[in-house]
């Protein structure tokens, strides 16, 4: 019964986890847009501000990188329950991709050029 409560425990202080970081990932892409947003309503020109853009991009791409990894981290935690005797019981109350689903993959600034090519479409 001890390892059930703990096992608890973590899940709790994972759904915190991975919440605080989807916040993150949205605020940090509100900011983007609103600087965009506001050097234009300003009437400046596309160069001035551009490192701040490049930052704030940087971080839009190092969240989802440690997101994905925290998914990771995720997966790996349902596999310590089964290994921990508790494979039976439920823990958390969200809707989950079926077992055998693609797990994640790759980085987002690590995508070759032949897969973004193949997805987009000229348009005459």
């Amino acid at each position: 019964m001890k390892r059930k409560i703990v096992a608890h425990k973590v899940a709790d202080q994972l759904f915190v986890a991975e919440l605080a970081i989807d916040r993150a990932l949205s605020e940090t892409a509100r900011l983007t847009s609103m600087l965009s947003d506001a050097r234009v309503e300003a009437g400046l020109s596309a160069v001035v501000g551009q490192s701040v853009m490049d930052r704030t991009c940087a971080s839009i791409v190092m969240l989802a990188n440690g997101r994905r990894e925290l998914v990771e981290a995720h997966g790996h935690l349902s596999d310590v329950k089964n290994q921990i005797g508790l494979r039976a019981v439920a823990i958390g109350g969200m809707d989950k991709p079926e077992e055998n689903a693609p797990p994640p993959s790759g980085e987002l600034d690590q995508q070759p050029a032949e897969r973004r090519a193949s997805r987009l479409r000229r348009v005459v």
